[in-house]
């Protein structure tokens, strides 16, 4: 820390002098998730309100409330170009009326369009506090930001003490760094949503098919993470996962999960990013199990089929009787996106032993809509093609439709249904001519 602190101080600033390397006209890109970093997006958002920019574009992956609340606010759009390449809960009503810009891509070419597609001017980000060797981290978000940082005119960091400190590729050094500032706020904290009675039976129904020494993928919300209480007998379980939460913590400590049977990073829980509370975050910090790779490699479905016994969960919207699955699009609006669902589906089902699985609640809106539903409809996005789609759980039962007929499957997804819609289900079934 010595060596380095003289060049420490020299780049040390306020956030409204450290935003001044943006300029007219320049495309910058922002820490993802509890990385964005608010004291510089508060900076910019001045400078854009004062009229002192023009011509900027921001790209961003899933924004969270200090993207919202900054610079993709509504009164800036004009100063601002907003593009996202994930629809967030945030950002879903500012894409639906054309304020944001929605980039359709699979999550593990991001940084790819970022290294050939794209000039990005500046980066900023949220990172740990710097190492006696002179060594941010990236943190919770190595997802693209490592790859953009690299390539950027500039790079702007925000330096806070909550941020911590993970191994891996998600580092970046003082020489690299251009400007620096100091705002120690608690990181966002994104708990997983509380259980429904449907998520213990969907994740029992899961574990069932769970071997022993699998590595584990599991997408965001309840329906994916209510397997995890139910791993608790499992033995050597591993992780290579787009997302790390506070689930797989939880059978870390119970050393369910060691990566000891893993064929790359053995012993090692990889991810792009992290999310959960104050406790998972302590608990990932200096943390040497703890591995952050980009989205490139991560969710590279070539790297992901290298570990037997692959297991992907993820969730889904709606799936039809041909087996096409909508994870992304919701009354003909973009509702969230592809983000890395396809990247694992396909890196699972190339996988010695692997196991792509998707999953729903079988009715939505308190039960008055079957997510099971004879065709997509018009307008419906469609994130997992029917040839991909191997494993199908609900709240009544798993079934694989992966090798099976078109009849074969529509009577196996059917069978998952809520009961008081598959009557109907089986009439449209005759009608498509599938029976």
């Amino acid at each position: 820390m010595q060596a380095y602190s003289g060049e420490y101080k020299r780049k040390l600033t306020t956030p409204a002098d450290a935003v001044a390397l943006i300029k007219n006209g320049d495309t910058f890109i922002h820490g993802m998730t509890n990385a964005e970093p608010p004291a510089l997006l508060s900076a910019i958002a001045d400078r854009a309100e004062a009229g002192d920019l023009r011509d900027i574009k921001v790209y961003s992956f899933n924004p969270q409330k200090y993207v919202a609340e900054t610079v993709c606010r509504p009164d800036l759009c004009d100063v601002i170009e907003s593009y996202s390449w994930f629809v967030s809960g945030k950002s879903r009503g500012l894409v639906t009326v054309g304020l944001t810009q929605y980039v359709p891509v699979y999550f593990h070419q991001v940084p790819r369009l970022i290294r050939e597609e794209m000039t990005i001017g500046v980066t900023i980000t949220t990172v740990s506090p710097m190492d006696q060797s002179g060594f941010f981290s990236f943190g919770t978000s190595n997802d693209y930001t490592s790859v953009a940082a690299k390539l950027s005119r500039n790079v702007i960091v925000e330096v806070n003490e909550n941020m911590p400190r993970v191994f891996g590729s998600g580092m970046i050094h003082i020489s690299d760094v251009d400007a620096i500032v100091e705002n120690h706020v608690p990181l966002l904290e994104i708990p997983p949503p509380p259980p429904k009675p449907e998520d213990a039976l969907i994740g029992k129904h899961l574990a069932e098919i769970i071997p022993d020494g699998a590595v584990l993928q599991l997408g965001i919300g309840g329906v994916p993470n209510g397997v995890t209480p139910y791993l608790s007998g499992h033995k050597d379980l591993g992780i290579h996962s787009e997302l790390l939460g506070p689930g797989m913590v939880d059978l870390i400590e119970k050393r369910v999960i060691t990566g000891r049977r893993k064929n790359i990073h053995p012993g090692k829980h990889v991810y792009t990013c992290a999310y959960g509370t104050k406790y998972t975050y302590d608990f990932m910090n200096n943390n040497p199990s703890m591995e952050s790779f980009p989205s490139s490699y991560v969710l590279d479905p070539a790297v992901i089929s290298k570990n037997d016994n692959m297991i992907s969960i993820n969730a889904i919207l709606e799936v039809d009787l041909f087996g096409q699955c909508n994870a992304e699009s919701l009354d003909q609006s973009q509702f969230s996106g592809v983000g890395g669902q396809l990247d694992f589906v396909r890196g699972a089902n190339n996988s010695k032993g692997g196991k792509s699985i998707l999953a729903c609640y079988s009715t939505a809106k308190k039960g008055q809509i079957s997510r099971i539903v004879p065709r997509l409809g018009e307008g419906t996005m469609v994130t997992t093609p029917r040839m991909d789609t191997d494993y199908l759980c609900t709240e009544y039962g798993l079934v694989r439709i992966k090798g099976k007929s078109t009849r074969e499957r529509a009577l196996a997804i059917i069978s998952i249904a809520h009961p008081k819609f598959r009557d109907n289900l089986l009439r449209e079934t005759e009608n498509m001519l599938l029976i």
